[in-house]
């Protein structure tokens, strides 16, 4: 099919020196202008005629906004700018935070990756952005700021619905933190796309699980679940279950059923609501038997060291 629209409207490009200028400009500017760091999204929605801003205001050169800081007592920050290759290429993400790294592979190609960034992927508030869930299931927090200074929100209360977020129009996220994940965290992350490489999630499922003795079943589980629902979501009941059950083939079958029953995916041009319920079952049931055997070998280990 061809574009209506084969080039981009006029705007006027705006790169401000600080992150204090940038929110000053947006502040003055209401409705005309818009942020942005990679543009992958952004360029796309105005291309199609989806956004019209008069200004573009970029983001990624700012200072500070390009750094991964890790501190093994505190846990891992990614500044805004940082794309998903830059991302994929960290240490500490690769070893610490394995789930953001897997699914930041999924982001589209190569070249594709080295505009995108892990904040803008968050600030689209696409129902199947690949890298929400990873970052939901490792407790992320976001630091904004605007007028009124620097605010902490909490990655799990951010979205609204598809594309809408609490971030009010002149703030910018700066970076999002994450704590060092729990002692003997297992976890995995399984999509499902059209394609093989590059095409929006259908379905995915990120699952991160360690031991807990504070619950029945000695350990605690976060399920979260991509492109099923107006946002990604957790699967509360399946935790809720695996958390104060004992656990066993049985009771990973029913987690994985809860799953595909607690979502409300949609029919569209990709896959049909009933095929992405029924694939949420498959791919929970998958990676929870992974996650499963992998703390299984865990205990195993301790035993044979002890």
């Amino acid at each position: 099919m061809i574009n209506p629209f084969p080039v981009l409207p006029e705007f006027e490009y705006i790169r401000p020196k600080t992150a204090e200028e940038a929110i000053q400009f947006l502040q003055s500017h209401p409705e005309q202008a818009r942020p942005f760091l990679g543009g992958t999204d952004c360029l796309v929605a105005l291309r199609n005629r989806r956004i019209s801003p008069n200004f573009l205001v970029d983001l990624k050169y700012l200072d500070g906004f390009q750094d991964v800081i890790f501190h093994p007592h505190d846990g891992l920050t990614i500044a805004a700018a940082v794309s998903m290759n830059e991302m994929i290429a960290s240490e500490p993400v690769k070893m610490t935070y394995p789930l953001i790294a897997a699914a930041a592979r999924e982001v589209g190609g190569y070249q594709l990756r080295s505009r995108a960034t892990l904040i803008g992927n968050i600030c689209n508030a696409s129902p199947c952005g690949d890298t929400i869930a990873p970052c939901l299931v490792y407790g992320g927090m976001l630091a904004a700021l605007g007028p009124d200074g620097k605010r902490c929100i909490a990655l799990k209360d951010f979205f609204l619905g598809p594309g809408k977020t609490i971030l009010q129009p002149n703030e910018i996220v700066c970076s999002i933190r994450f704590p060092l994940p729990p002692a003997g965290s297992r976890g995995k992350y399984l999509s499902i796309g059209r394609n093989a490489l590059g095409d929006l999630a259908i379905a995915a499922v990120t699952i991160l699980a360690f031991p807990d003795a504070s619950q029945p079943s000695g350990y605690c589980f976060r399920i979260a679940l991509t492109a099923v629902a107006p946002t990604v979501i957790f699967a509360e009941e399946a935790q809720r279950l695996l958390s104060q059950t004992p656990l066993n083939e049985k009771t990973l079958e029913q987690a994985a059923l809860l799953a595909g029953q607690c979502c409300s995916p949609i029919d569209d041009i990709r896959a049909s609501a009933h095929y992405r319920r029924e694939m949420v079952r498959v791919l929970t049931g998958r990676a929870l038997q992974q996650v499963w055997n992998a703390l299984q070998k865990d205990v195993q280990q301790e035993g044979g060291n002890g």
